[in-house]
């Protein structure tokens, strides 16, 4: 069954009746959806961007052109596409992508990043124009991708604990509200209301003192340098988790809801903005896996304007973007122990998926739990990460001891 596309005339001031049918789309599931959506990229995965800018020595002005680049871009993405094609497709970065960085950004220099996620970038553009994507996740079985990912963010879910143990009112009525809400709310994300209820208990219990101030940067060109070394251990391991874990689930989202997406598009422009994202820091700006199961999903209302959720997330985390330079300096005066109980709550469902997936059968088990144990110790060699090597010794086992 076709879908509608938009005409020129959608797209421009003056458009008439389409235009104003446009703002009568709008209804209050689309913006609630949006809202959530857009809030999960906000918080978590933000938290991660400066925990692996942290640990790579970035300046304030390469922070804040990191933020920049993923949440405008992301987006920019979101709203093309959603408009055009009239469906769910939701734009942001990769929460997998930032958490996997978080391991290497110290291994290598600021260019020689930007150029891993240039390559990262042309490698996604590549494969959604030759239409490679499902022979690629074939090749790598599903079972040990998702077991690398678990490894990768079982360190980040486990520092709940210790979170909690250090803020016991925060971290406990978190707590709380995460499986409250997971029994009797189940229309609400548990996540997004363990963060806000968390956020709402330090601001009550804790006097915050905003970090030094940011000056305004303008975004600007980031000249990359590019490896060999940055090619294998950076731009593939991120090409593929952004292709696995939010290309992937979002088409498939997508499809579930009766959608026609096109693939090919959607994988070959998410690569494009990824590139363009790359020339201002950022590492991605792609379909969102967990945004855009949210925009499409039944609560979104009703399957013709569900398109407008990713409008209204798409909107919102270029707001969060523009204005990085003055978000920043918060996010920055929390205390560390709720750094990681935030990190560890916007972790919880991809841990989750990741064991669930890379473990319910036996087909790979040998493979699956190579790859999780390499990944999960951190351990590099040769300048190659933990998470690299996962996926090496993973697929590697799975296309021998275990085809």
């Amino acid at each position: 069954m076709g879908l509608p596309e938009v005409k020129e005339n959608d797209l421009v001031p003056g458009g008439g009746s389409r235009q104003r049918k446009l703002l009568k789309d709008v209804t209050g599931e689309n913006i609630a959806s949006g809202l959530i959506s857009s809030t999960l990229v906000m918080t978590g995965p933000a938290i991660i961007i400066l925990q692996a800018a942290a640990a790579g020595g970035f300046t304030d002005q390469q922070t804040i052109a990191w933020m920049f680049a993923v949440y405008f871009f992301g987006g920019l993405f979101g709203i093309m596409m959603a408009m055009r094609y009239r469906i769910p497709i939701t734009g942001g970065h990769s929460i997998t992508g930032v958490a996997f960085l978080a391991t290497v950004t110290a291994q290598f220099t600021y260019p020689q990043l930007i150029g891993s996620y240039v390559l990262s970038g042309l490698l996604i553009l590549l494969i959604g124009i030759s239409g490679l994507f499902t022979k690629i996740i074939k090749w790598v079985p599903k079972e040990v991708i998702a077991a690398m990912l678990g490894g990768l963010v079982a360190g980040y879910v486990v520092q709940l604990v210790p979170a909690v143990k250090a803020m016991p009112a925060v971290g406990g009525a978190a707590v709380i509200s995460f499986f409250l809400c997971s029994r009797y709310l189940k229309r609400f994300p548990p996540v997004l209301v363990a963060i806000v209820v968390a956020f709402i208990v330090l601001l009550v219990t804790e006097s915050l003192e905003p970090s030094k101030e940011i000056a305004f940067f303008l975004p600007s060109l980031q000249m990359p340098e590019f490896t060999w070394l940055g090619m294998l251990t950076v731009a593939l391991p991120l090409a593929m988790l952004i292709l696995s874990n939010d290309a992937a689930p979002g088409v498939g989202a997508l499809e579930s809801s009766d959608y026609q997406p096109p693939i090919r598009k959607i994988i070959s422009l998410s690569g494009l903005f990824s590139m363009i994202a790359s020339f201002f820091g950022g590492q991605s700006a792609n379909i969102a896996g967990m945004m855009t199961v949210i925009s499409a999903g039944p609560d979104s209302g009703p399957r013709s304007k569900r398109y407008m959720a990713a409008v209204v997330s798409g909107i919102v985390i270029i707001l969060f973007g523009i204005f990085a330079w003055k978000i920043v300096p918060f996010i920055q005066s929390l205390p560390q122990a709720f750094v990681s109980l935030l990190a560890g709550f916007a972790l919880i469902g991809v841990l989750h998926s990741s064991i669930q997936v890379g473990f319910s059968e036996n087909r790979y088990r040998l493979s699956a739990i190579a790859a999780f144990i390499v990944t999960l110790s951190g351990v590099s060699f040769l300048h190659i990460s933990a998470p690299v090597w996962g996926l090496v010794f993973g697929a590697v086992l799975a296309r021998t001891i275990e085809k």
